[in-house]
């Protein structure tokens, strides 16, 4: 991630570590500058990347390439994409969806049996606990800027974000039943959740 490290990039590994053995497809949710996709793509996985603005996509297609992704302009709550995935990721994307329990429940449904659903989002910081992961998020985006660099996105902002992380939390566990929700420094939190057979 040389060159191209931030917070968002931060979590690719866990992103790329919860393939499932045997997956062949990949939703990446909020392509935006496509990095995700690229990485997916060097997974060996058949891509498409989703994302609300065509001009950022084109961007993405000109440096990523065209011949191993298909970069898909449309809502991923309304777009028919005409399959479901062994991988949907999404990474600083669910936020910007109106309806959080919605936005999950078409996730999941994007989601193919036995494949994998990983998210990555941002929330508000409303307890203690919140502000004090917060201040090792401070030291920890000092250490990685200085050694790596910090790349700025094109992505559009959404802050604060519209969900605390006890909101969050709770729609995961409401949604979908045996999600590993996990709450990060660098102001992010996770969940994974595996569709079953």
């Amino acid at each position: 991630m040389t060159g191209h490290w931030n917070h968002d990039t931060h979590f690719h590994p866990r992103v790329l570590a919860a393939i499932p053995e045997g997956a062949r497809t990949a939703l990446d949710v909020g392509a935006d500058n496509g990095l995700l996709a690229r990485d997916l793509a060097d997974a060996g996985l058949d891509v498409t990347a989703i994302d609300l603005d065509g001009t950022v996509l084109d961007a993405a297609r000109a440096e990523h390439g065209s011949t191993d992704v298909e970069w898909v302009v449309g809502d991923v709550m309304t777009a028919d994409l005409g399959q479901r995935f062994d991988v949907v990721a999404s990474i600083a994307t669910v936020h910007h969806l109106p309806d959080l329990p919605a936005a999950l429940a078409r996730l999941a449904d994007l989601t193919a049996p036995g494949g994998v659903l990983v998210v990555v989002g941002l929330a508000e910081s409303t307890r203690v606990r919140d502000h004090l992961l917060g201040l090792v998020g401070v030291v920890q985006h000092r250490w990685y800027s200085w050694r790596r660099g910090f790349w700025e996105h094109s992505a559009p902002r959404c802050w604060p974000p519209p969900h605390s992380y006890p909101e969050v939390e709770q729609a995961v566990r409401a949604v979908l039943m045996g999600a590993e929700y996990r709450q990060h420094p660098l102001w992010r939190y996770s969940f994974t959740w595996r569709r079953p057979r």
